[in-house]
């Protein structure tokens, strides 16, 4: 990411913290993803690659341990991993990208790799992304749905979004609880949820 870029994205952050900028489309360049290397993932041994752009993205959580810190959050992602790899002898970690309530978007999959997150069906179609918690009761923190936010932006300012993309629910796509009531009853609110 370039000087500029990196300023840029900063300012967009520290606007969105104030909740000034909202509503406005994220500039071409993204606020920073931890890419694999900082969170100390396991090497992936994935090689089917998405067709981009997409047009559905599949919000989802864990159902497991929140996290609100860097170090808390690197080792959570971590431990989704191990799960996924080592448990469900899965070739990575499931989701495209995981969101923690530090704020932080922890890159997975990335935008090129088909995940496993939502059924072989909607794998293919879609890009994952996954808040690291338990969202049955409760909503995830502001700047965790930013991070998020953030997040689209980004895919659809790189091309990996279609500018029309739809979100769905875990749960619109497969029998789950996932990604929790109240986590569900808030992204039916995001512009990019179809109405009923």
């Amino acid at each position: 990411m370039s000087r500029r870029c990196g300023l840029l994205a900063w300012t967009l952050l520290g606007f969105l913290r104030l909740g000034e900028a909202q509503k406005t489309e994220a500039p071409a360049c993204c606020s920073p993803i931890v890419p694999r290397n900082e969170w100390r993932a396991l090497q992936s041994e994935c090689t089917q690659r998405l067709s981009l752009p997409l047009h559905y993205v599949v919000v989802s959580h864990t159902a497991g341990s929140s996290c609100n810190t860097p170090a808390s959050c690197q080792q959570q992602t971590q431990n989704v991993q191990s799960y996924h790899v080592k448990r469900l002898d899965w070739c990575d970690v499931g989701y495209n990208f995981l969101i923690g309530e530090d704020g932080l978007v922890y890159e997975g999959r990335g935008w090129n790799f088909t995940g496993a997150h939502a059924g072989r069906f909607w794998n293919t179609m879609s890009i994952g992304i996954s808040f690291m918690g338990n969202y049955m009761d409760r909503v995830p923190p502001p700047r965790a749905l930013r991070a998020a936010q953030g997040l689209l932006a980004c895919g659809v300012a790189q091309g990996a979004l279609k500018s029309n993309y739809v979100v769905k629910g875990h749960r619109d796509v497969q029998r789950t609880l996932s990604p929790g009531d109240q986590l569900y009853n808030l992204i039916q609110n995001w512009p990019h949820y179809p109405s009923h």
